[in-house]
């Protein structure tokens, strides 16, 4: 009875069920579980939520710093910062847009989103999202820790080529009251364009999402700073060029694909005749307004509190002055039009345009994110934290693909807004958000009341703000003192992207970057070392007046690895440095060796018959066992006779001999091997040795020796005895083996007495002593 009143804990039994005997014999039977299980259970939970916690925090970096962020430190400067920046948003957010070929309103939805979104997914205290124009500058040329992702000129135009090309304005002509009048329906066009461009920009999120999860961060490692820079330079000739037509005021035709540029500036030029005057003077009196306050924002930033905000400025008074004196009826000048208030719900993109604009789509997720990390990446090694390029990555990409569903165009990041951030204490993204709740606010209430803005004073913002890119013309000077093909490289980009377009011109840029990588490895430098007196540092002897070479040895090393494209270059250089034909030398000796055995042949059949001609006479042996009877033996130590005859050399063929009896590889840069270059150093191995020199490998990586190993580079002939850790270690087997080292007999002296002057060839254990039978006389 006292076994049915035990409760059961069986899994999913009911709570209050009564055991059996038997099931209470079976459970007194199990043994209870150990310490060591219940720690390892134990342990492996606590590490499967180290995990978790490590990569939400990872990939939620706000979770990370908000909860130190310090208030007392930080909030005023940010707070301060954040309206600075976000003054700044509004009118370079309306202007990138309409560089996009969008309504004015997805510019500021580009400035409002993505600044949201990178708040909780950057890693860059620094970044802020908006429209601005981002010039990419090196190290030594950044002033300020900060960048500012967003839609900028690059990126504006880019899409911009795109949406031309695909949606051109005279598929949405119309007829004006059914005459044969048209006119562009403006209205359905945008609205197939932000469609298009939401898809572009959603596909960009997702291929940067995909590249930062499979940690590829380093995939702009492929775009060099002079690639860059030149690109971004012939990008500011297609932003000015496209801006033209709103400084001049006349309507051309929407070009796209290669040579566009060129088409629409000539077009530009034939009608210069038609320009509207007025416009012409609001764009000069704008771009004049702007360049002269900027410049004293630049000369007095010590002084100013903050910058002025000129381009804010300037939209207020000019958007004043055309709805008071109606600028657009009376002087025909071109205005922005309605901007409607208020958010939009999201929105599902088109997939029809997915196949069509794949391309353009990781161009765009590229050059954005290139942009980006560089800048990111300088800021902040200057205060001292870490960016993590593959987050960021996945930061960006989600800030585009969310944006995408909600009209906004790819971003990337800004150097102007970031230098107002820094520096009006900006120093976390706490500033973005404030600049976000700025663009916010004008999007709910202020927005509409930009409608009668001059495009003029757009395009005058945006061609001011190309000064810093055009700046980049001074990298002609620099590259061709320092790096001629970093120079061949700039000079290519930036015509191939005038000539090819964006798109095409970036792919053909970076096409050429990479044949600059092969041609260099493929012409790398090769080098004689000697022996720095008294060290053990060997050192270009063509470089260095105290290195000289090593008496017999001759020791090279190439500056570039080995593999298919310039194994056999490295082959021939070698042969060349060694001051001696080695190829001809090798077919010399075929001919003296094919020669020589030709006469043995010859002597062979002449011997034969004379002993079918001539009678044998008796020899001295004959005569001496004649007279002297059998059973007397001398013993001969001939070790020559009866035995295979020695190689022939090139001394006994008659032939000039190097002036060097050892090479030693120097494979200190190599870093890989391929199959080519495996079999081209064994014919290297071979080829010395047919002329008597011996080949020794000097500070081989232990990767390169296990690539050889798998290629089957080690025979009977090459061994890992040729090996050496340091050219320094050959050089001393060398000399030591050359102390000691047997001469080899020549075939025409088999019997070299010792004591001659060279050390006698030790007894092989293969040759005995010869018995004559002979009698003593």
């Amino acid at each position: 009875m006292a076994a049915e009143m035990v409760l059961s804990h069986r899994p999913g039994a009911p709570r209050n069920e009564v055991l059996s005997e038997a099931e209470l014999e079976e459970l007194a039977q199990r043994k209870p579980p150990s310490k060591t299980s219940v720690r390892g259970c134990l342990q492996k939970a606590r590490c499967s939520a180290s995990t978790a916690k490590s990569l939400l925090f990872r990939f939620l970096p706000i979770l990370h710093w908000l909860p130190r962020y310090p208030v007392k430190d930080w909030l005023l400067g940010d707070i301060a910062s954040g309206f600075s920046v976000g003054i700044m948003h509004l009118p370079q957010g309306l202007a990138y847009a309409l560089l996009a070929g969008l309504p004015p309103v997805t510019g500021l939805y580009s400035s409002f989103y993505p600044v949201f979104l990178y708040f909780f997914f950057g890693t860059s205290r620094h970044n802020s999202v908006g429209a601005a124009w981002v010039p990419v500058l090196t190290s030594g040329s950044l002033p300020a820790p900060c960048t500012s992702p967003g839609p900028f000129a690059v990126i504006s135009v880019m899409i911009g080529s795109v949406t031309e090309s695909m949606l051109p304005s005279e598929d949405f002509l119309v007829s004006v009251n059914g005459s044969n009048t048209t006119i562009v329906d403006e209205k359905a066009r945008d609205a197939a364009r932000v469609d298009l461009v939401a898809t572009i920009t959603i596909l960009s999120g997702i291929f940067q999402v995909a590249l930062g999860l499979l940690q590829f961060g380093f995939v702009v490692t492929y775009l060099s700073d002079p690639l860059v820079r030149g690109y971004t330079t012939a990008a500011s000739v297609h932003v000015l060029v496209s801006q033209l037509k709103n400084v001049f005021g006349v309507s051309v035709s929407e070009y796209s694909g290669p040579l566009s540029l060129f088409k629409t500036f000539i077009e530009i030029c034939k009608k210069l005749p038609q320009t509207n005057v007025g416009t012409l003077v609001t764009s000069i009196i704008a771009m004049l307004a702007i360049f002269v306050v900027k410049e004293l924002n630049h000369k007095f930033s010590s002084k100013l509190p903050m910058p002025i905000p000129i381009e804010l400025i300037t939209i207020i008074i000019s958007t004043g002055i055309s709805y008071g004196v109606n600028l657009k009826s009376k002087f025909g000048i071109s205005v922005v039009g309605d901007i409607p208030s208020g958010l939009k719900p999201p929105k599902l993109p088109s997939t029809t345009y997915f196949g069509q604009v794949v391309g353009n789509a990781f161009a765009i997720a590229i050059v954005g994110y290139a942009i980006c990390i560089s800048l990111g990446k300088i800021f902040a090694l200057k205060h001292g934290y870490k960016v993590d390029s593959n987050q960021e990555l996945i930061a960006l990409g989600l800030s585009n693909f969310l944006g995408g569903f909600f009209e906004c165009f790819a971003i990337s990041c800004s150097m102007s807004r970031s230098l107002v951030q820094e520096g009006t204490g900006g120093n976390s993204q706490v500033a973005g958000v404030i600049s976000s709740l700025v663009i916010l606010v004008t999007i709910l209430k202020i927005g509409e009341l930009f409608r009668d803005l001059p495009k003029a004073i757009l395009s005058a913002i945006i061609i001011v703000n190309l000064k810093g890119m055009f700046k980049q013309f001074t990298d002609f000077r620099t590259l061709w003192r320092s790096n001629r093909v970093d120079l061949m490289i700039w000079i290519v980009t930036f015509v191939a992207t005038l000539l090819l377009n964006l798109d095409i011109g970036l792919g053909a840029s970076v096409a050429f970057a990479l044949l600059t990588v092969i041609f260099r490895t493929q012409l790398p430098h090769y080098s004689l070392l000697g022996r720095i007196p008294d060290t053990e540092v060997y050192k270009d002897v063509a470089e260095y007046q105290k290195a000289q070479e090593v008496p017999g040895v001759k020791i090279f090393r190439s500056s570039s690895t080995l593999y298919f494209a310039n194994v056999e270059m490295y082959a021939e250089a070698l042969k060349k440095k060694s001051g001696i034909n080695v190829d001809r030398l090798i077919e010399k000796k075929k001919k003296a060796l094919k020669k020589l055995k030709k006469q043995q042949k010859k002597a062979e059949k002449e011997k034969a018959k004379r002993k079918k001609v001539l009678p044998r006479t008796p020899s001295l042996q004959d005569m001496e066992a004649e007279c002297n009877g059998p059973g007397v033996a001398v013993i001969e130590l001939s070790g020559e006779e009866n035995s295979a005859p020695a190689e022939p050399t090139l001394r006994s063929l008659g032939l000039p001999q190097p002036d060097f009896h050892a090479v030693i590889l120097d494979f200190s840069s190599l870093n890989f091997v391929d199959t080519v270059s495996i079999k081209i150093v064994k014919n290297i191995f071979r080829d010395f040795h047919e002329i008597e020199v011996d080949v020794f490998v000097a500070n081989c990586p232990a990767s390169v020796l296990a690539q050889l190993e798998r290629g089957n580079f080690f025979s009977s002939t090459i061994t890992k005895q040729c090996f050496f850790p340091s050219v320094h270690d050959a050089v001393l087997h060398i000399s030591g083996e050359q102390h000691t080292a047997p001469v080899r007999t020549c075939p025409g002296c088999p019997h070299r007495r010792r004591g001659e002057g060279q050390p006698s060839r030790p007894l092989p254990s293969s040759q005995s002593p010869q018995v004559h039978h002979s009698t003593k006389l």
